[in-house]
């Protein structure tokens, strides 16, 4: 299949629950192929037929990717496993610039022939497109780095695991969902693994080793007499780790007093959430609407990491603040002028906002990206000002700067890389504070977590946000679940609402797995941290009521 095809996995009897956009970028292979190595001497002889035929043709830059992409999927419902499918995506992307303009060609014909026309093929494509480029492309200096590698950080390789214990453990946390009284559950597990190699003509010669991982579900409880239904999916993150996050058991974080819920970080115990997802699912069946109006919000982790990608995230990648690029909801508000201010408050003294490619476990964790620079953290919104953006090695000399942020990339070797989110992160309070303490401080509130739907304009700043659980806070205690809770409010003073946030002992991730960008469609996967973060004054909708 080619890699811009996309299947909708409903012949593996999804239902449309899952993702109906999961791209599927190869080949069906036998699950023990997974573990063949990749030969990265062979990698690095090809590199150079690639380069060398590159500069031979009149480019004065190349750089070329030869990447293996292997991605695992396992889908179940009730006591039955719906559908398995291990893929296998293998070949060379090259790209070049030649008369000071951008030609980029891949193929899937990983040999010296195959490799040598995709390199003239890229360097007569930017020598036809320089007859419409008005400024040449202004690369930022990147050293060359010799031969080097990186590795996720894994302790047990979730492609090494078998099928059947995968299989078992997803039916087992089905199972806990139908004892706690679900009346359905489907379950899932994507499994990545990125094997890629780089070189430049910068002289750096780069392979990586990259594994991503998420398990997740959705559970349904249903009121036969009414007809009405629930549901509460999986409070997981997806991470940057192996299959040691659904097995290595590690301290997990209490939610508030009053909700049962439970904070996973390096560690989740899919068994013991859906047993309370069922039990949660049911409970809302029963819960109180909601009464609109103004609520101090206390939001979770898990629920927040969604807020800070679609209101911070997506506004501040440069291409989408100069226009270049529109799809996925839109440009940006927070323009070129508003930053040159150096003084526009984005939030409120509190609201710290990094962006990094190396918390380790993050989904967006690499050693370099896919222009050979090596990842690092910078700061996008210091005590509640605009400070910068996110931007690659042809973008920085926009904002007078002569290093890239390290946040280049492509989901596949056939796919020309860009500027993507890297992780974008709320810094936890820098004084001691528990989630119960901040709810203490609360009169009339709402506390949620998990993520929910959202909407958000074309410039990505008014908004709307739903959440998994709603409960109300009344004079600094939880009284009760709620239901039909959104929450509306554009960036900026949703942003400066901010009162507090909970330390570094709370602190977590929140993943997007699949995040579109671009014209052809690529996906990433991104990471956001955060502690649990009160907003004062915020407006409360009730999606439930009919008009």
């Amino acid at each position: 299949m080619k890699r811009r095809d996309f299947i909708g996995l409903t012949a593996m009897g999804v239902g449309g629950l899952w993702l109906s956009g999961i791209p599927s970028f190869g080949h069906e292979i036998d699950p023990a192929r997974a573990l063949e190595p990749v030969n990265v001497a062979l990698h690095k002889r090809l590199s150079d037929v690639a380069l060398n035929t590159a500069k031979s043709k009149g480019a004065t830059y190349a750089d070329v990717r030869i990447g293996r992409y292997l991605a695992q999927n396992m889908f179940t419902r009730e006591k039955q496993v719906q559908g398995i499918s291990t893929t296998e995506s293998y070949g060379v992307g090259v790209r070049v610039i030649a008369n000071g303009t951008w030609g980029f060609a891949a193929t899937s014909d990983v040999s010296d022939k195959g490799i040598m026309k995709a390199a003239e093929q890229a360097v007569a494509i930017a020598k036809a497109n320089s007859k419409l480029q008005k400024e040449p492309v202004k690369l930022a200096p990147q050293q060359g780095y010799g031969e080097v590698s990186w590795k996720t950080p894994i302790k047990q390789n979730a492609f090494a695991v078998p099928v059947s214990e995968k299989a078992d453990l997803l039916l087992a946390a089905n199972a806990a969902a139908l004892a706690g009284g679900a009346n359905f559950v489907n379950s899932a597990l994507f499994q990545i693994n990125e094997q890629k190699y780089f070189a430049s003509t910068d002289g750096s010669y780069i392979d990586q080793d990259i594994h991503r991982i998420w398990p997740n579900f959705t559970v349904t409880a249903v009121d036969k007499a009414s007809g009405k239904f629930k549901t509460r999916d999986a409070l997981s993150a997806p991470m940057g780790m192996g299959f040691e996050y659904l097995t290595v058991k590690a301290p997990t974080m209490k939610g508030p007093e009053g909700t049962g819920l439970m904070g996973y970080d390096k560690y989740y115990d899919i068994v013991a959430d859906a047993g309370l997802a069922a039990k949660q699912a049911r409970e809302k069946l029963t819960a109180k609407s909601v009464l609109a109006g103004k609520y101090d919000l206390v939001l979770d982790p898990n629920h927040l990491g969604l807020t800070i990608h679609e209101s911070v995230g997506h506004p501040l990648e440069l291409d989408r603040v100069l226009g270049y690029e529109a799809n996925y909801a839109g440009t940006s508000f927070a323009d070129l002028e508003k930053w040159k201010t150096k003084n526009f408050p984005y939030g409120s003294k509190l609201v710290n906002i990094f962006a990094d490619k190396v918390q380790e476990g993050s989904l967006g964790a690499v050693g370099y990206d896919d222009e050979g620079v090596k990842t690092k953290r910078w700061d996008l919104i210091k005590d509640g000002t605009l400070v910068n953006y996110q931007a690659t090695r042809d973008q920085v000399h926009i904002l007078g700067e002569k290093e890239s942020h390290g946040c280049s990339y492509a989901d596949n070797w056939s796919s020309v890389q860009f500027q993507r989110m890297p992780n974008v992160s709320l810094a936890p309070g820098q004084q001691k504070l528990s989630v119960d303490e901040m709810i203490k401080d609360v009169k009339r509130g709402i506390y949620i977590a998990g993520r929910g739907s959202y909407s958000i304009d074309q410039q990505r700043y008014n908004f709307q946000f739903g959440g998994q659980l709603y409960y109300e806070i009344k004079d600094g205690k939880i009284a009760g679940m709620l239901d039909d809770v959104a929450y509306q409010s554009n960036t900026q003073e949703f942003w400066n609402s901010c009162a507090a946030i909970c330390d570094q002992s709370d602190y977590r991730m929140f993943g997007s797995f699949f995040d579109g960008k671009g014209q052809p469609s690529q996906v990433s996967a991104v990471s956001h941290g955060s502690s649990h973060t009160r907003f004062n004054g915020v407006n409360v909708i009730n999606t439930g009521r009919k008009i």
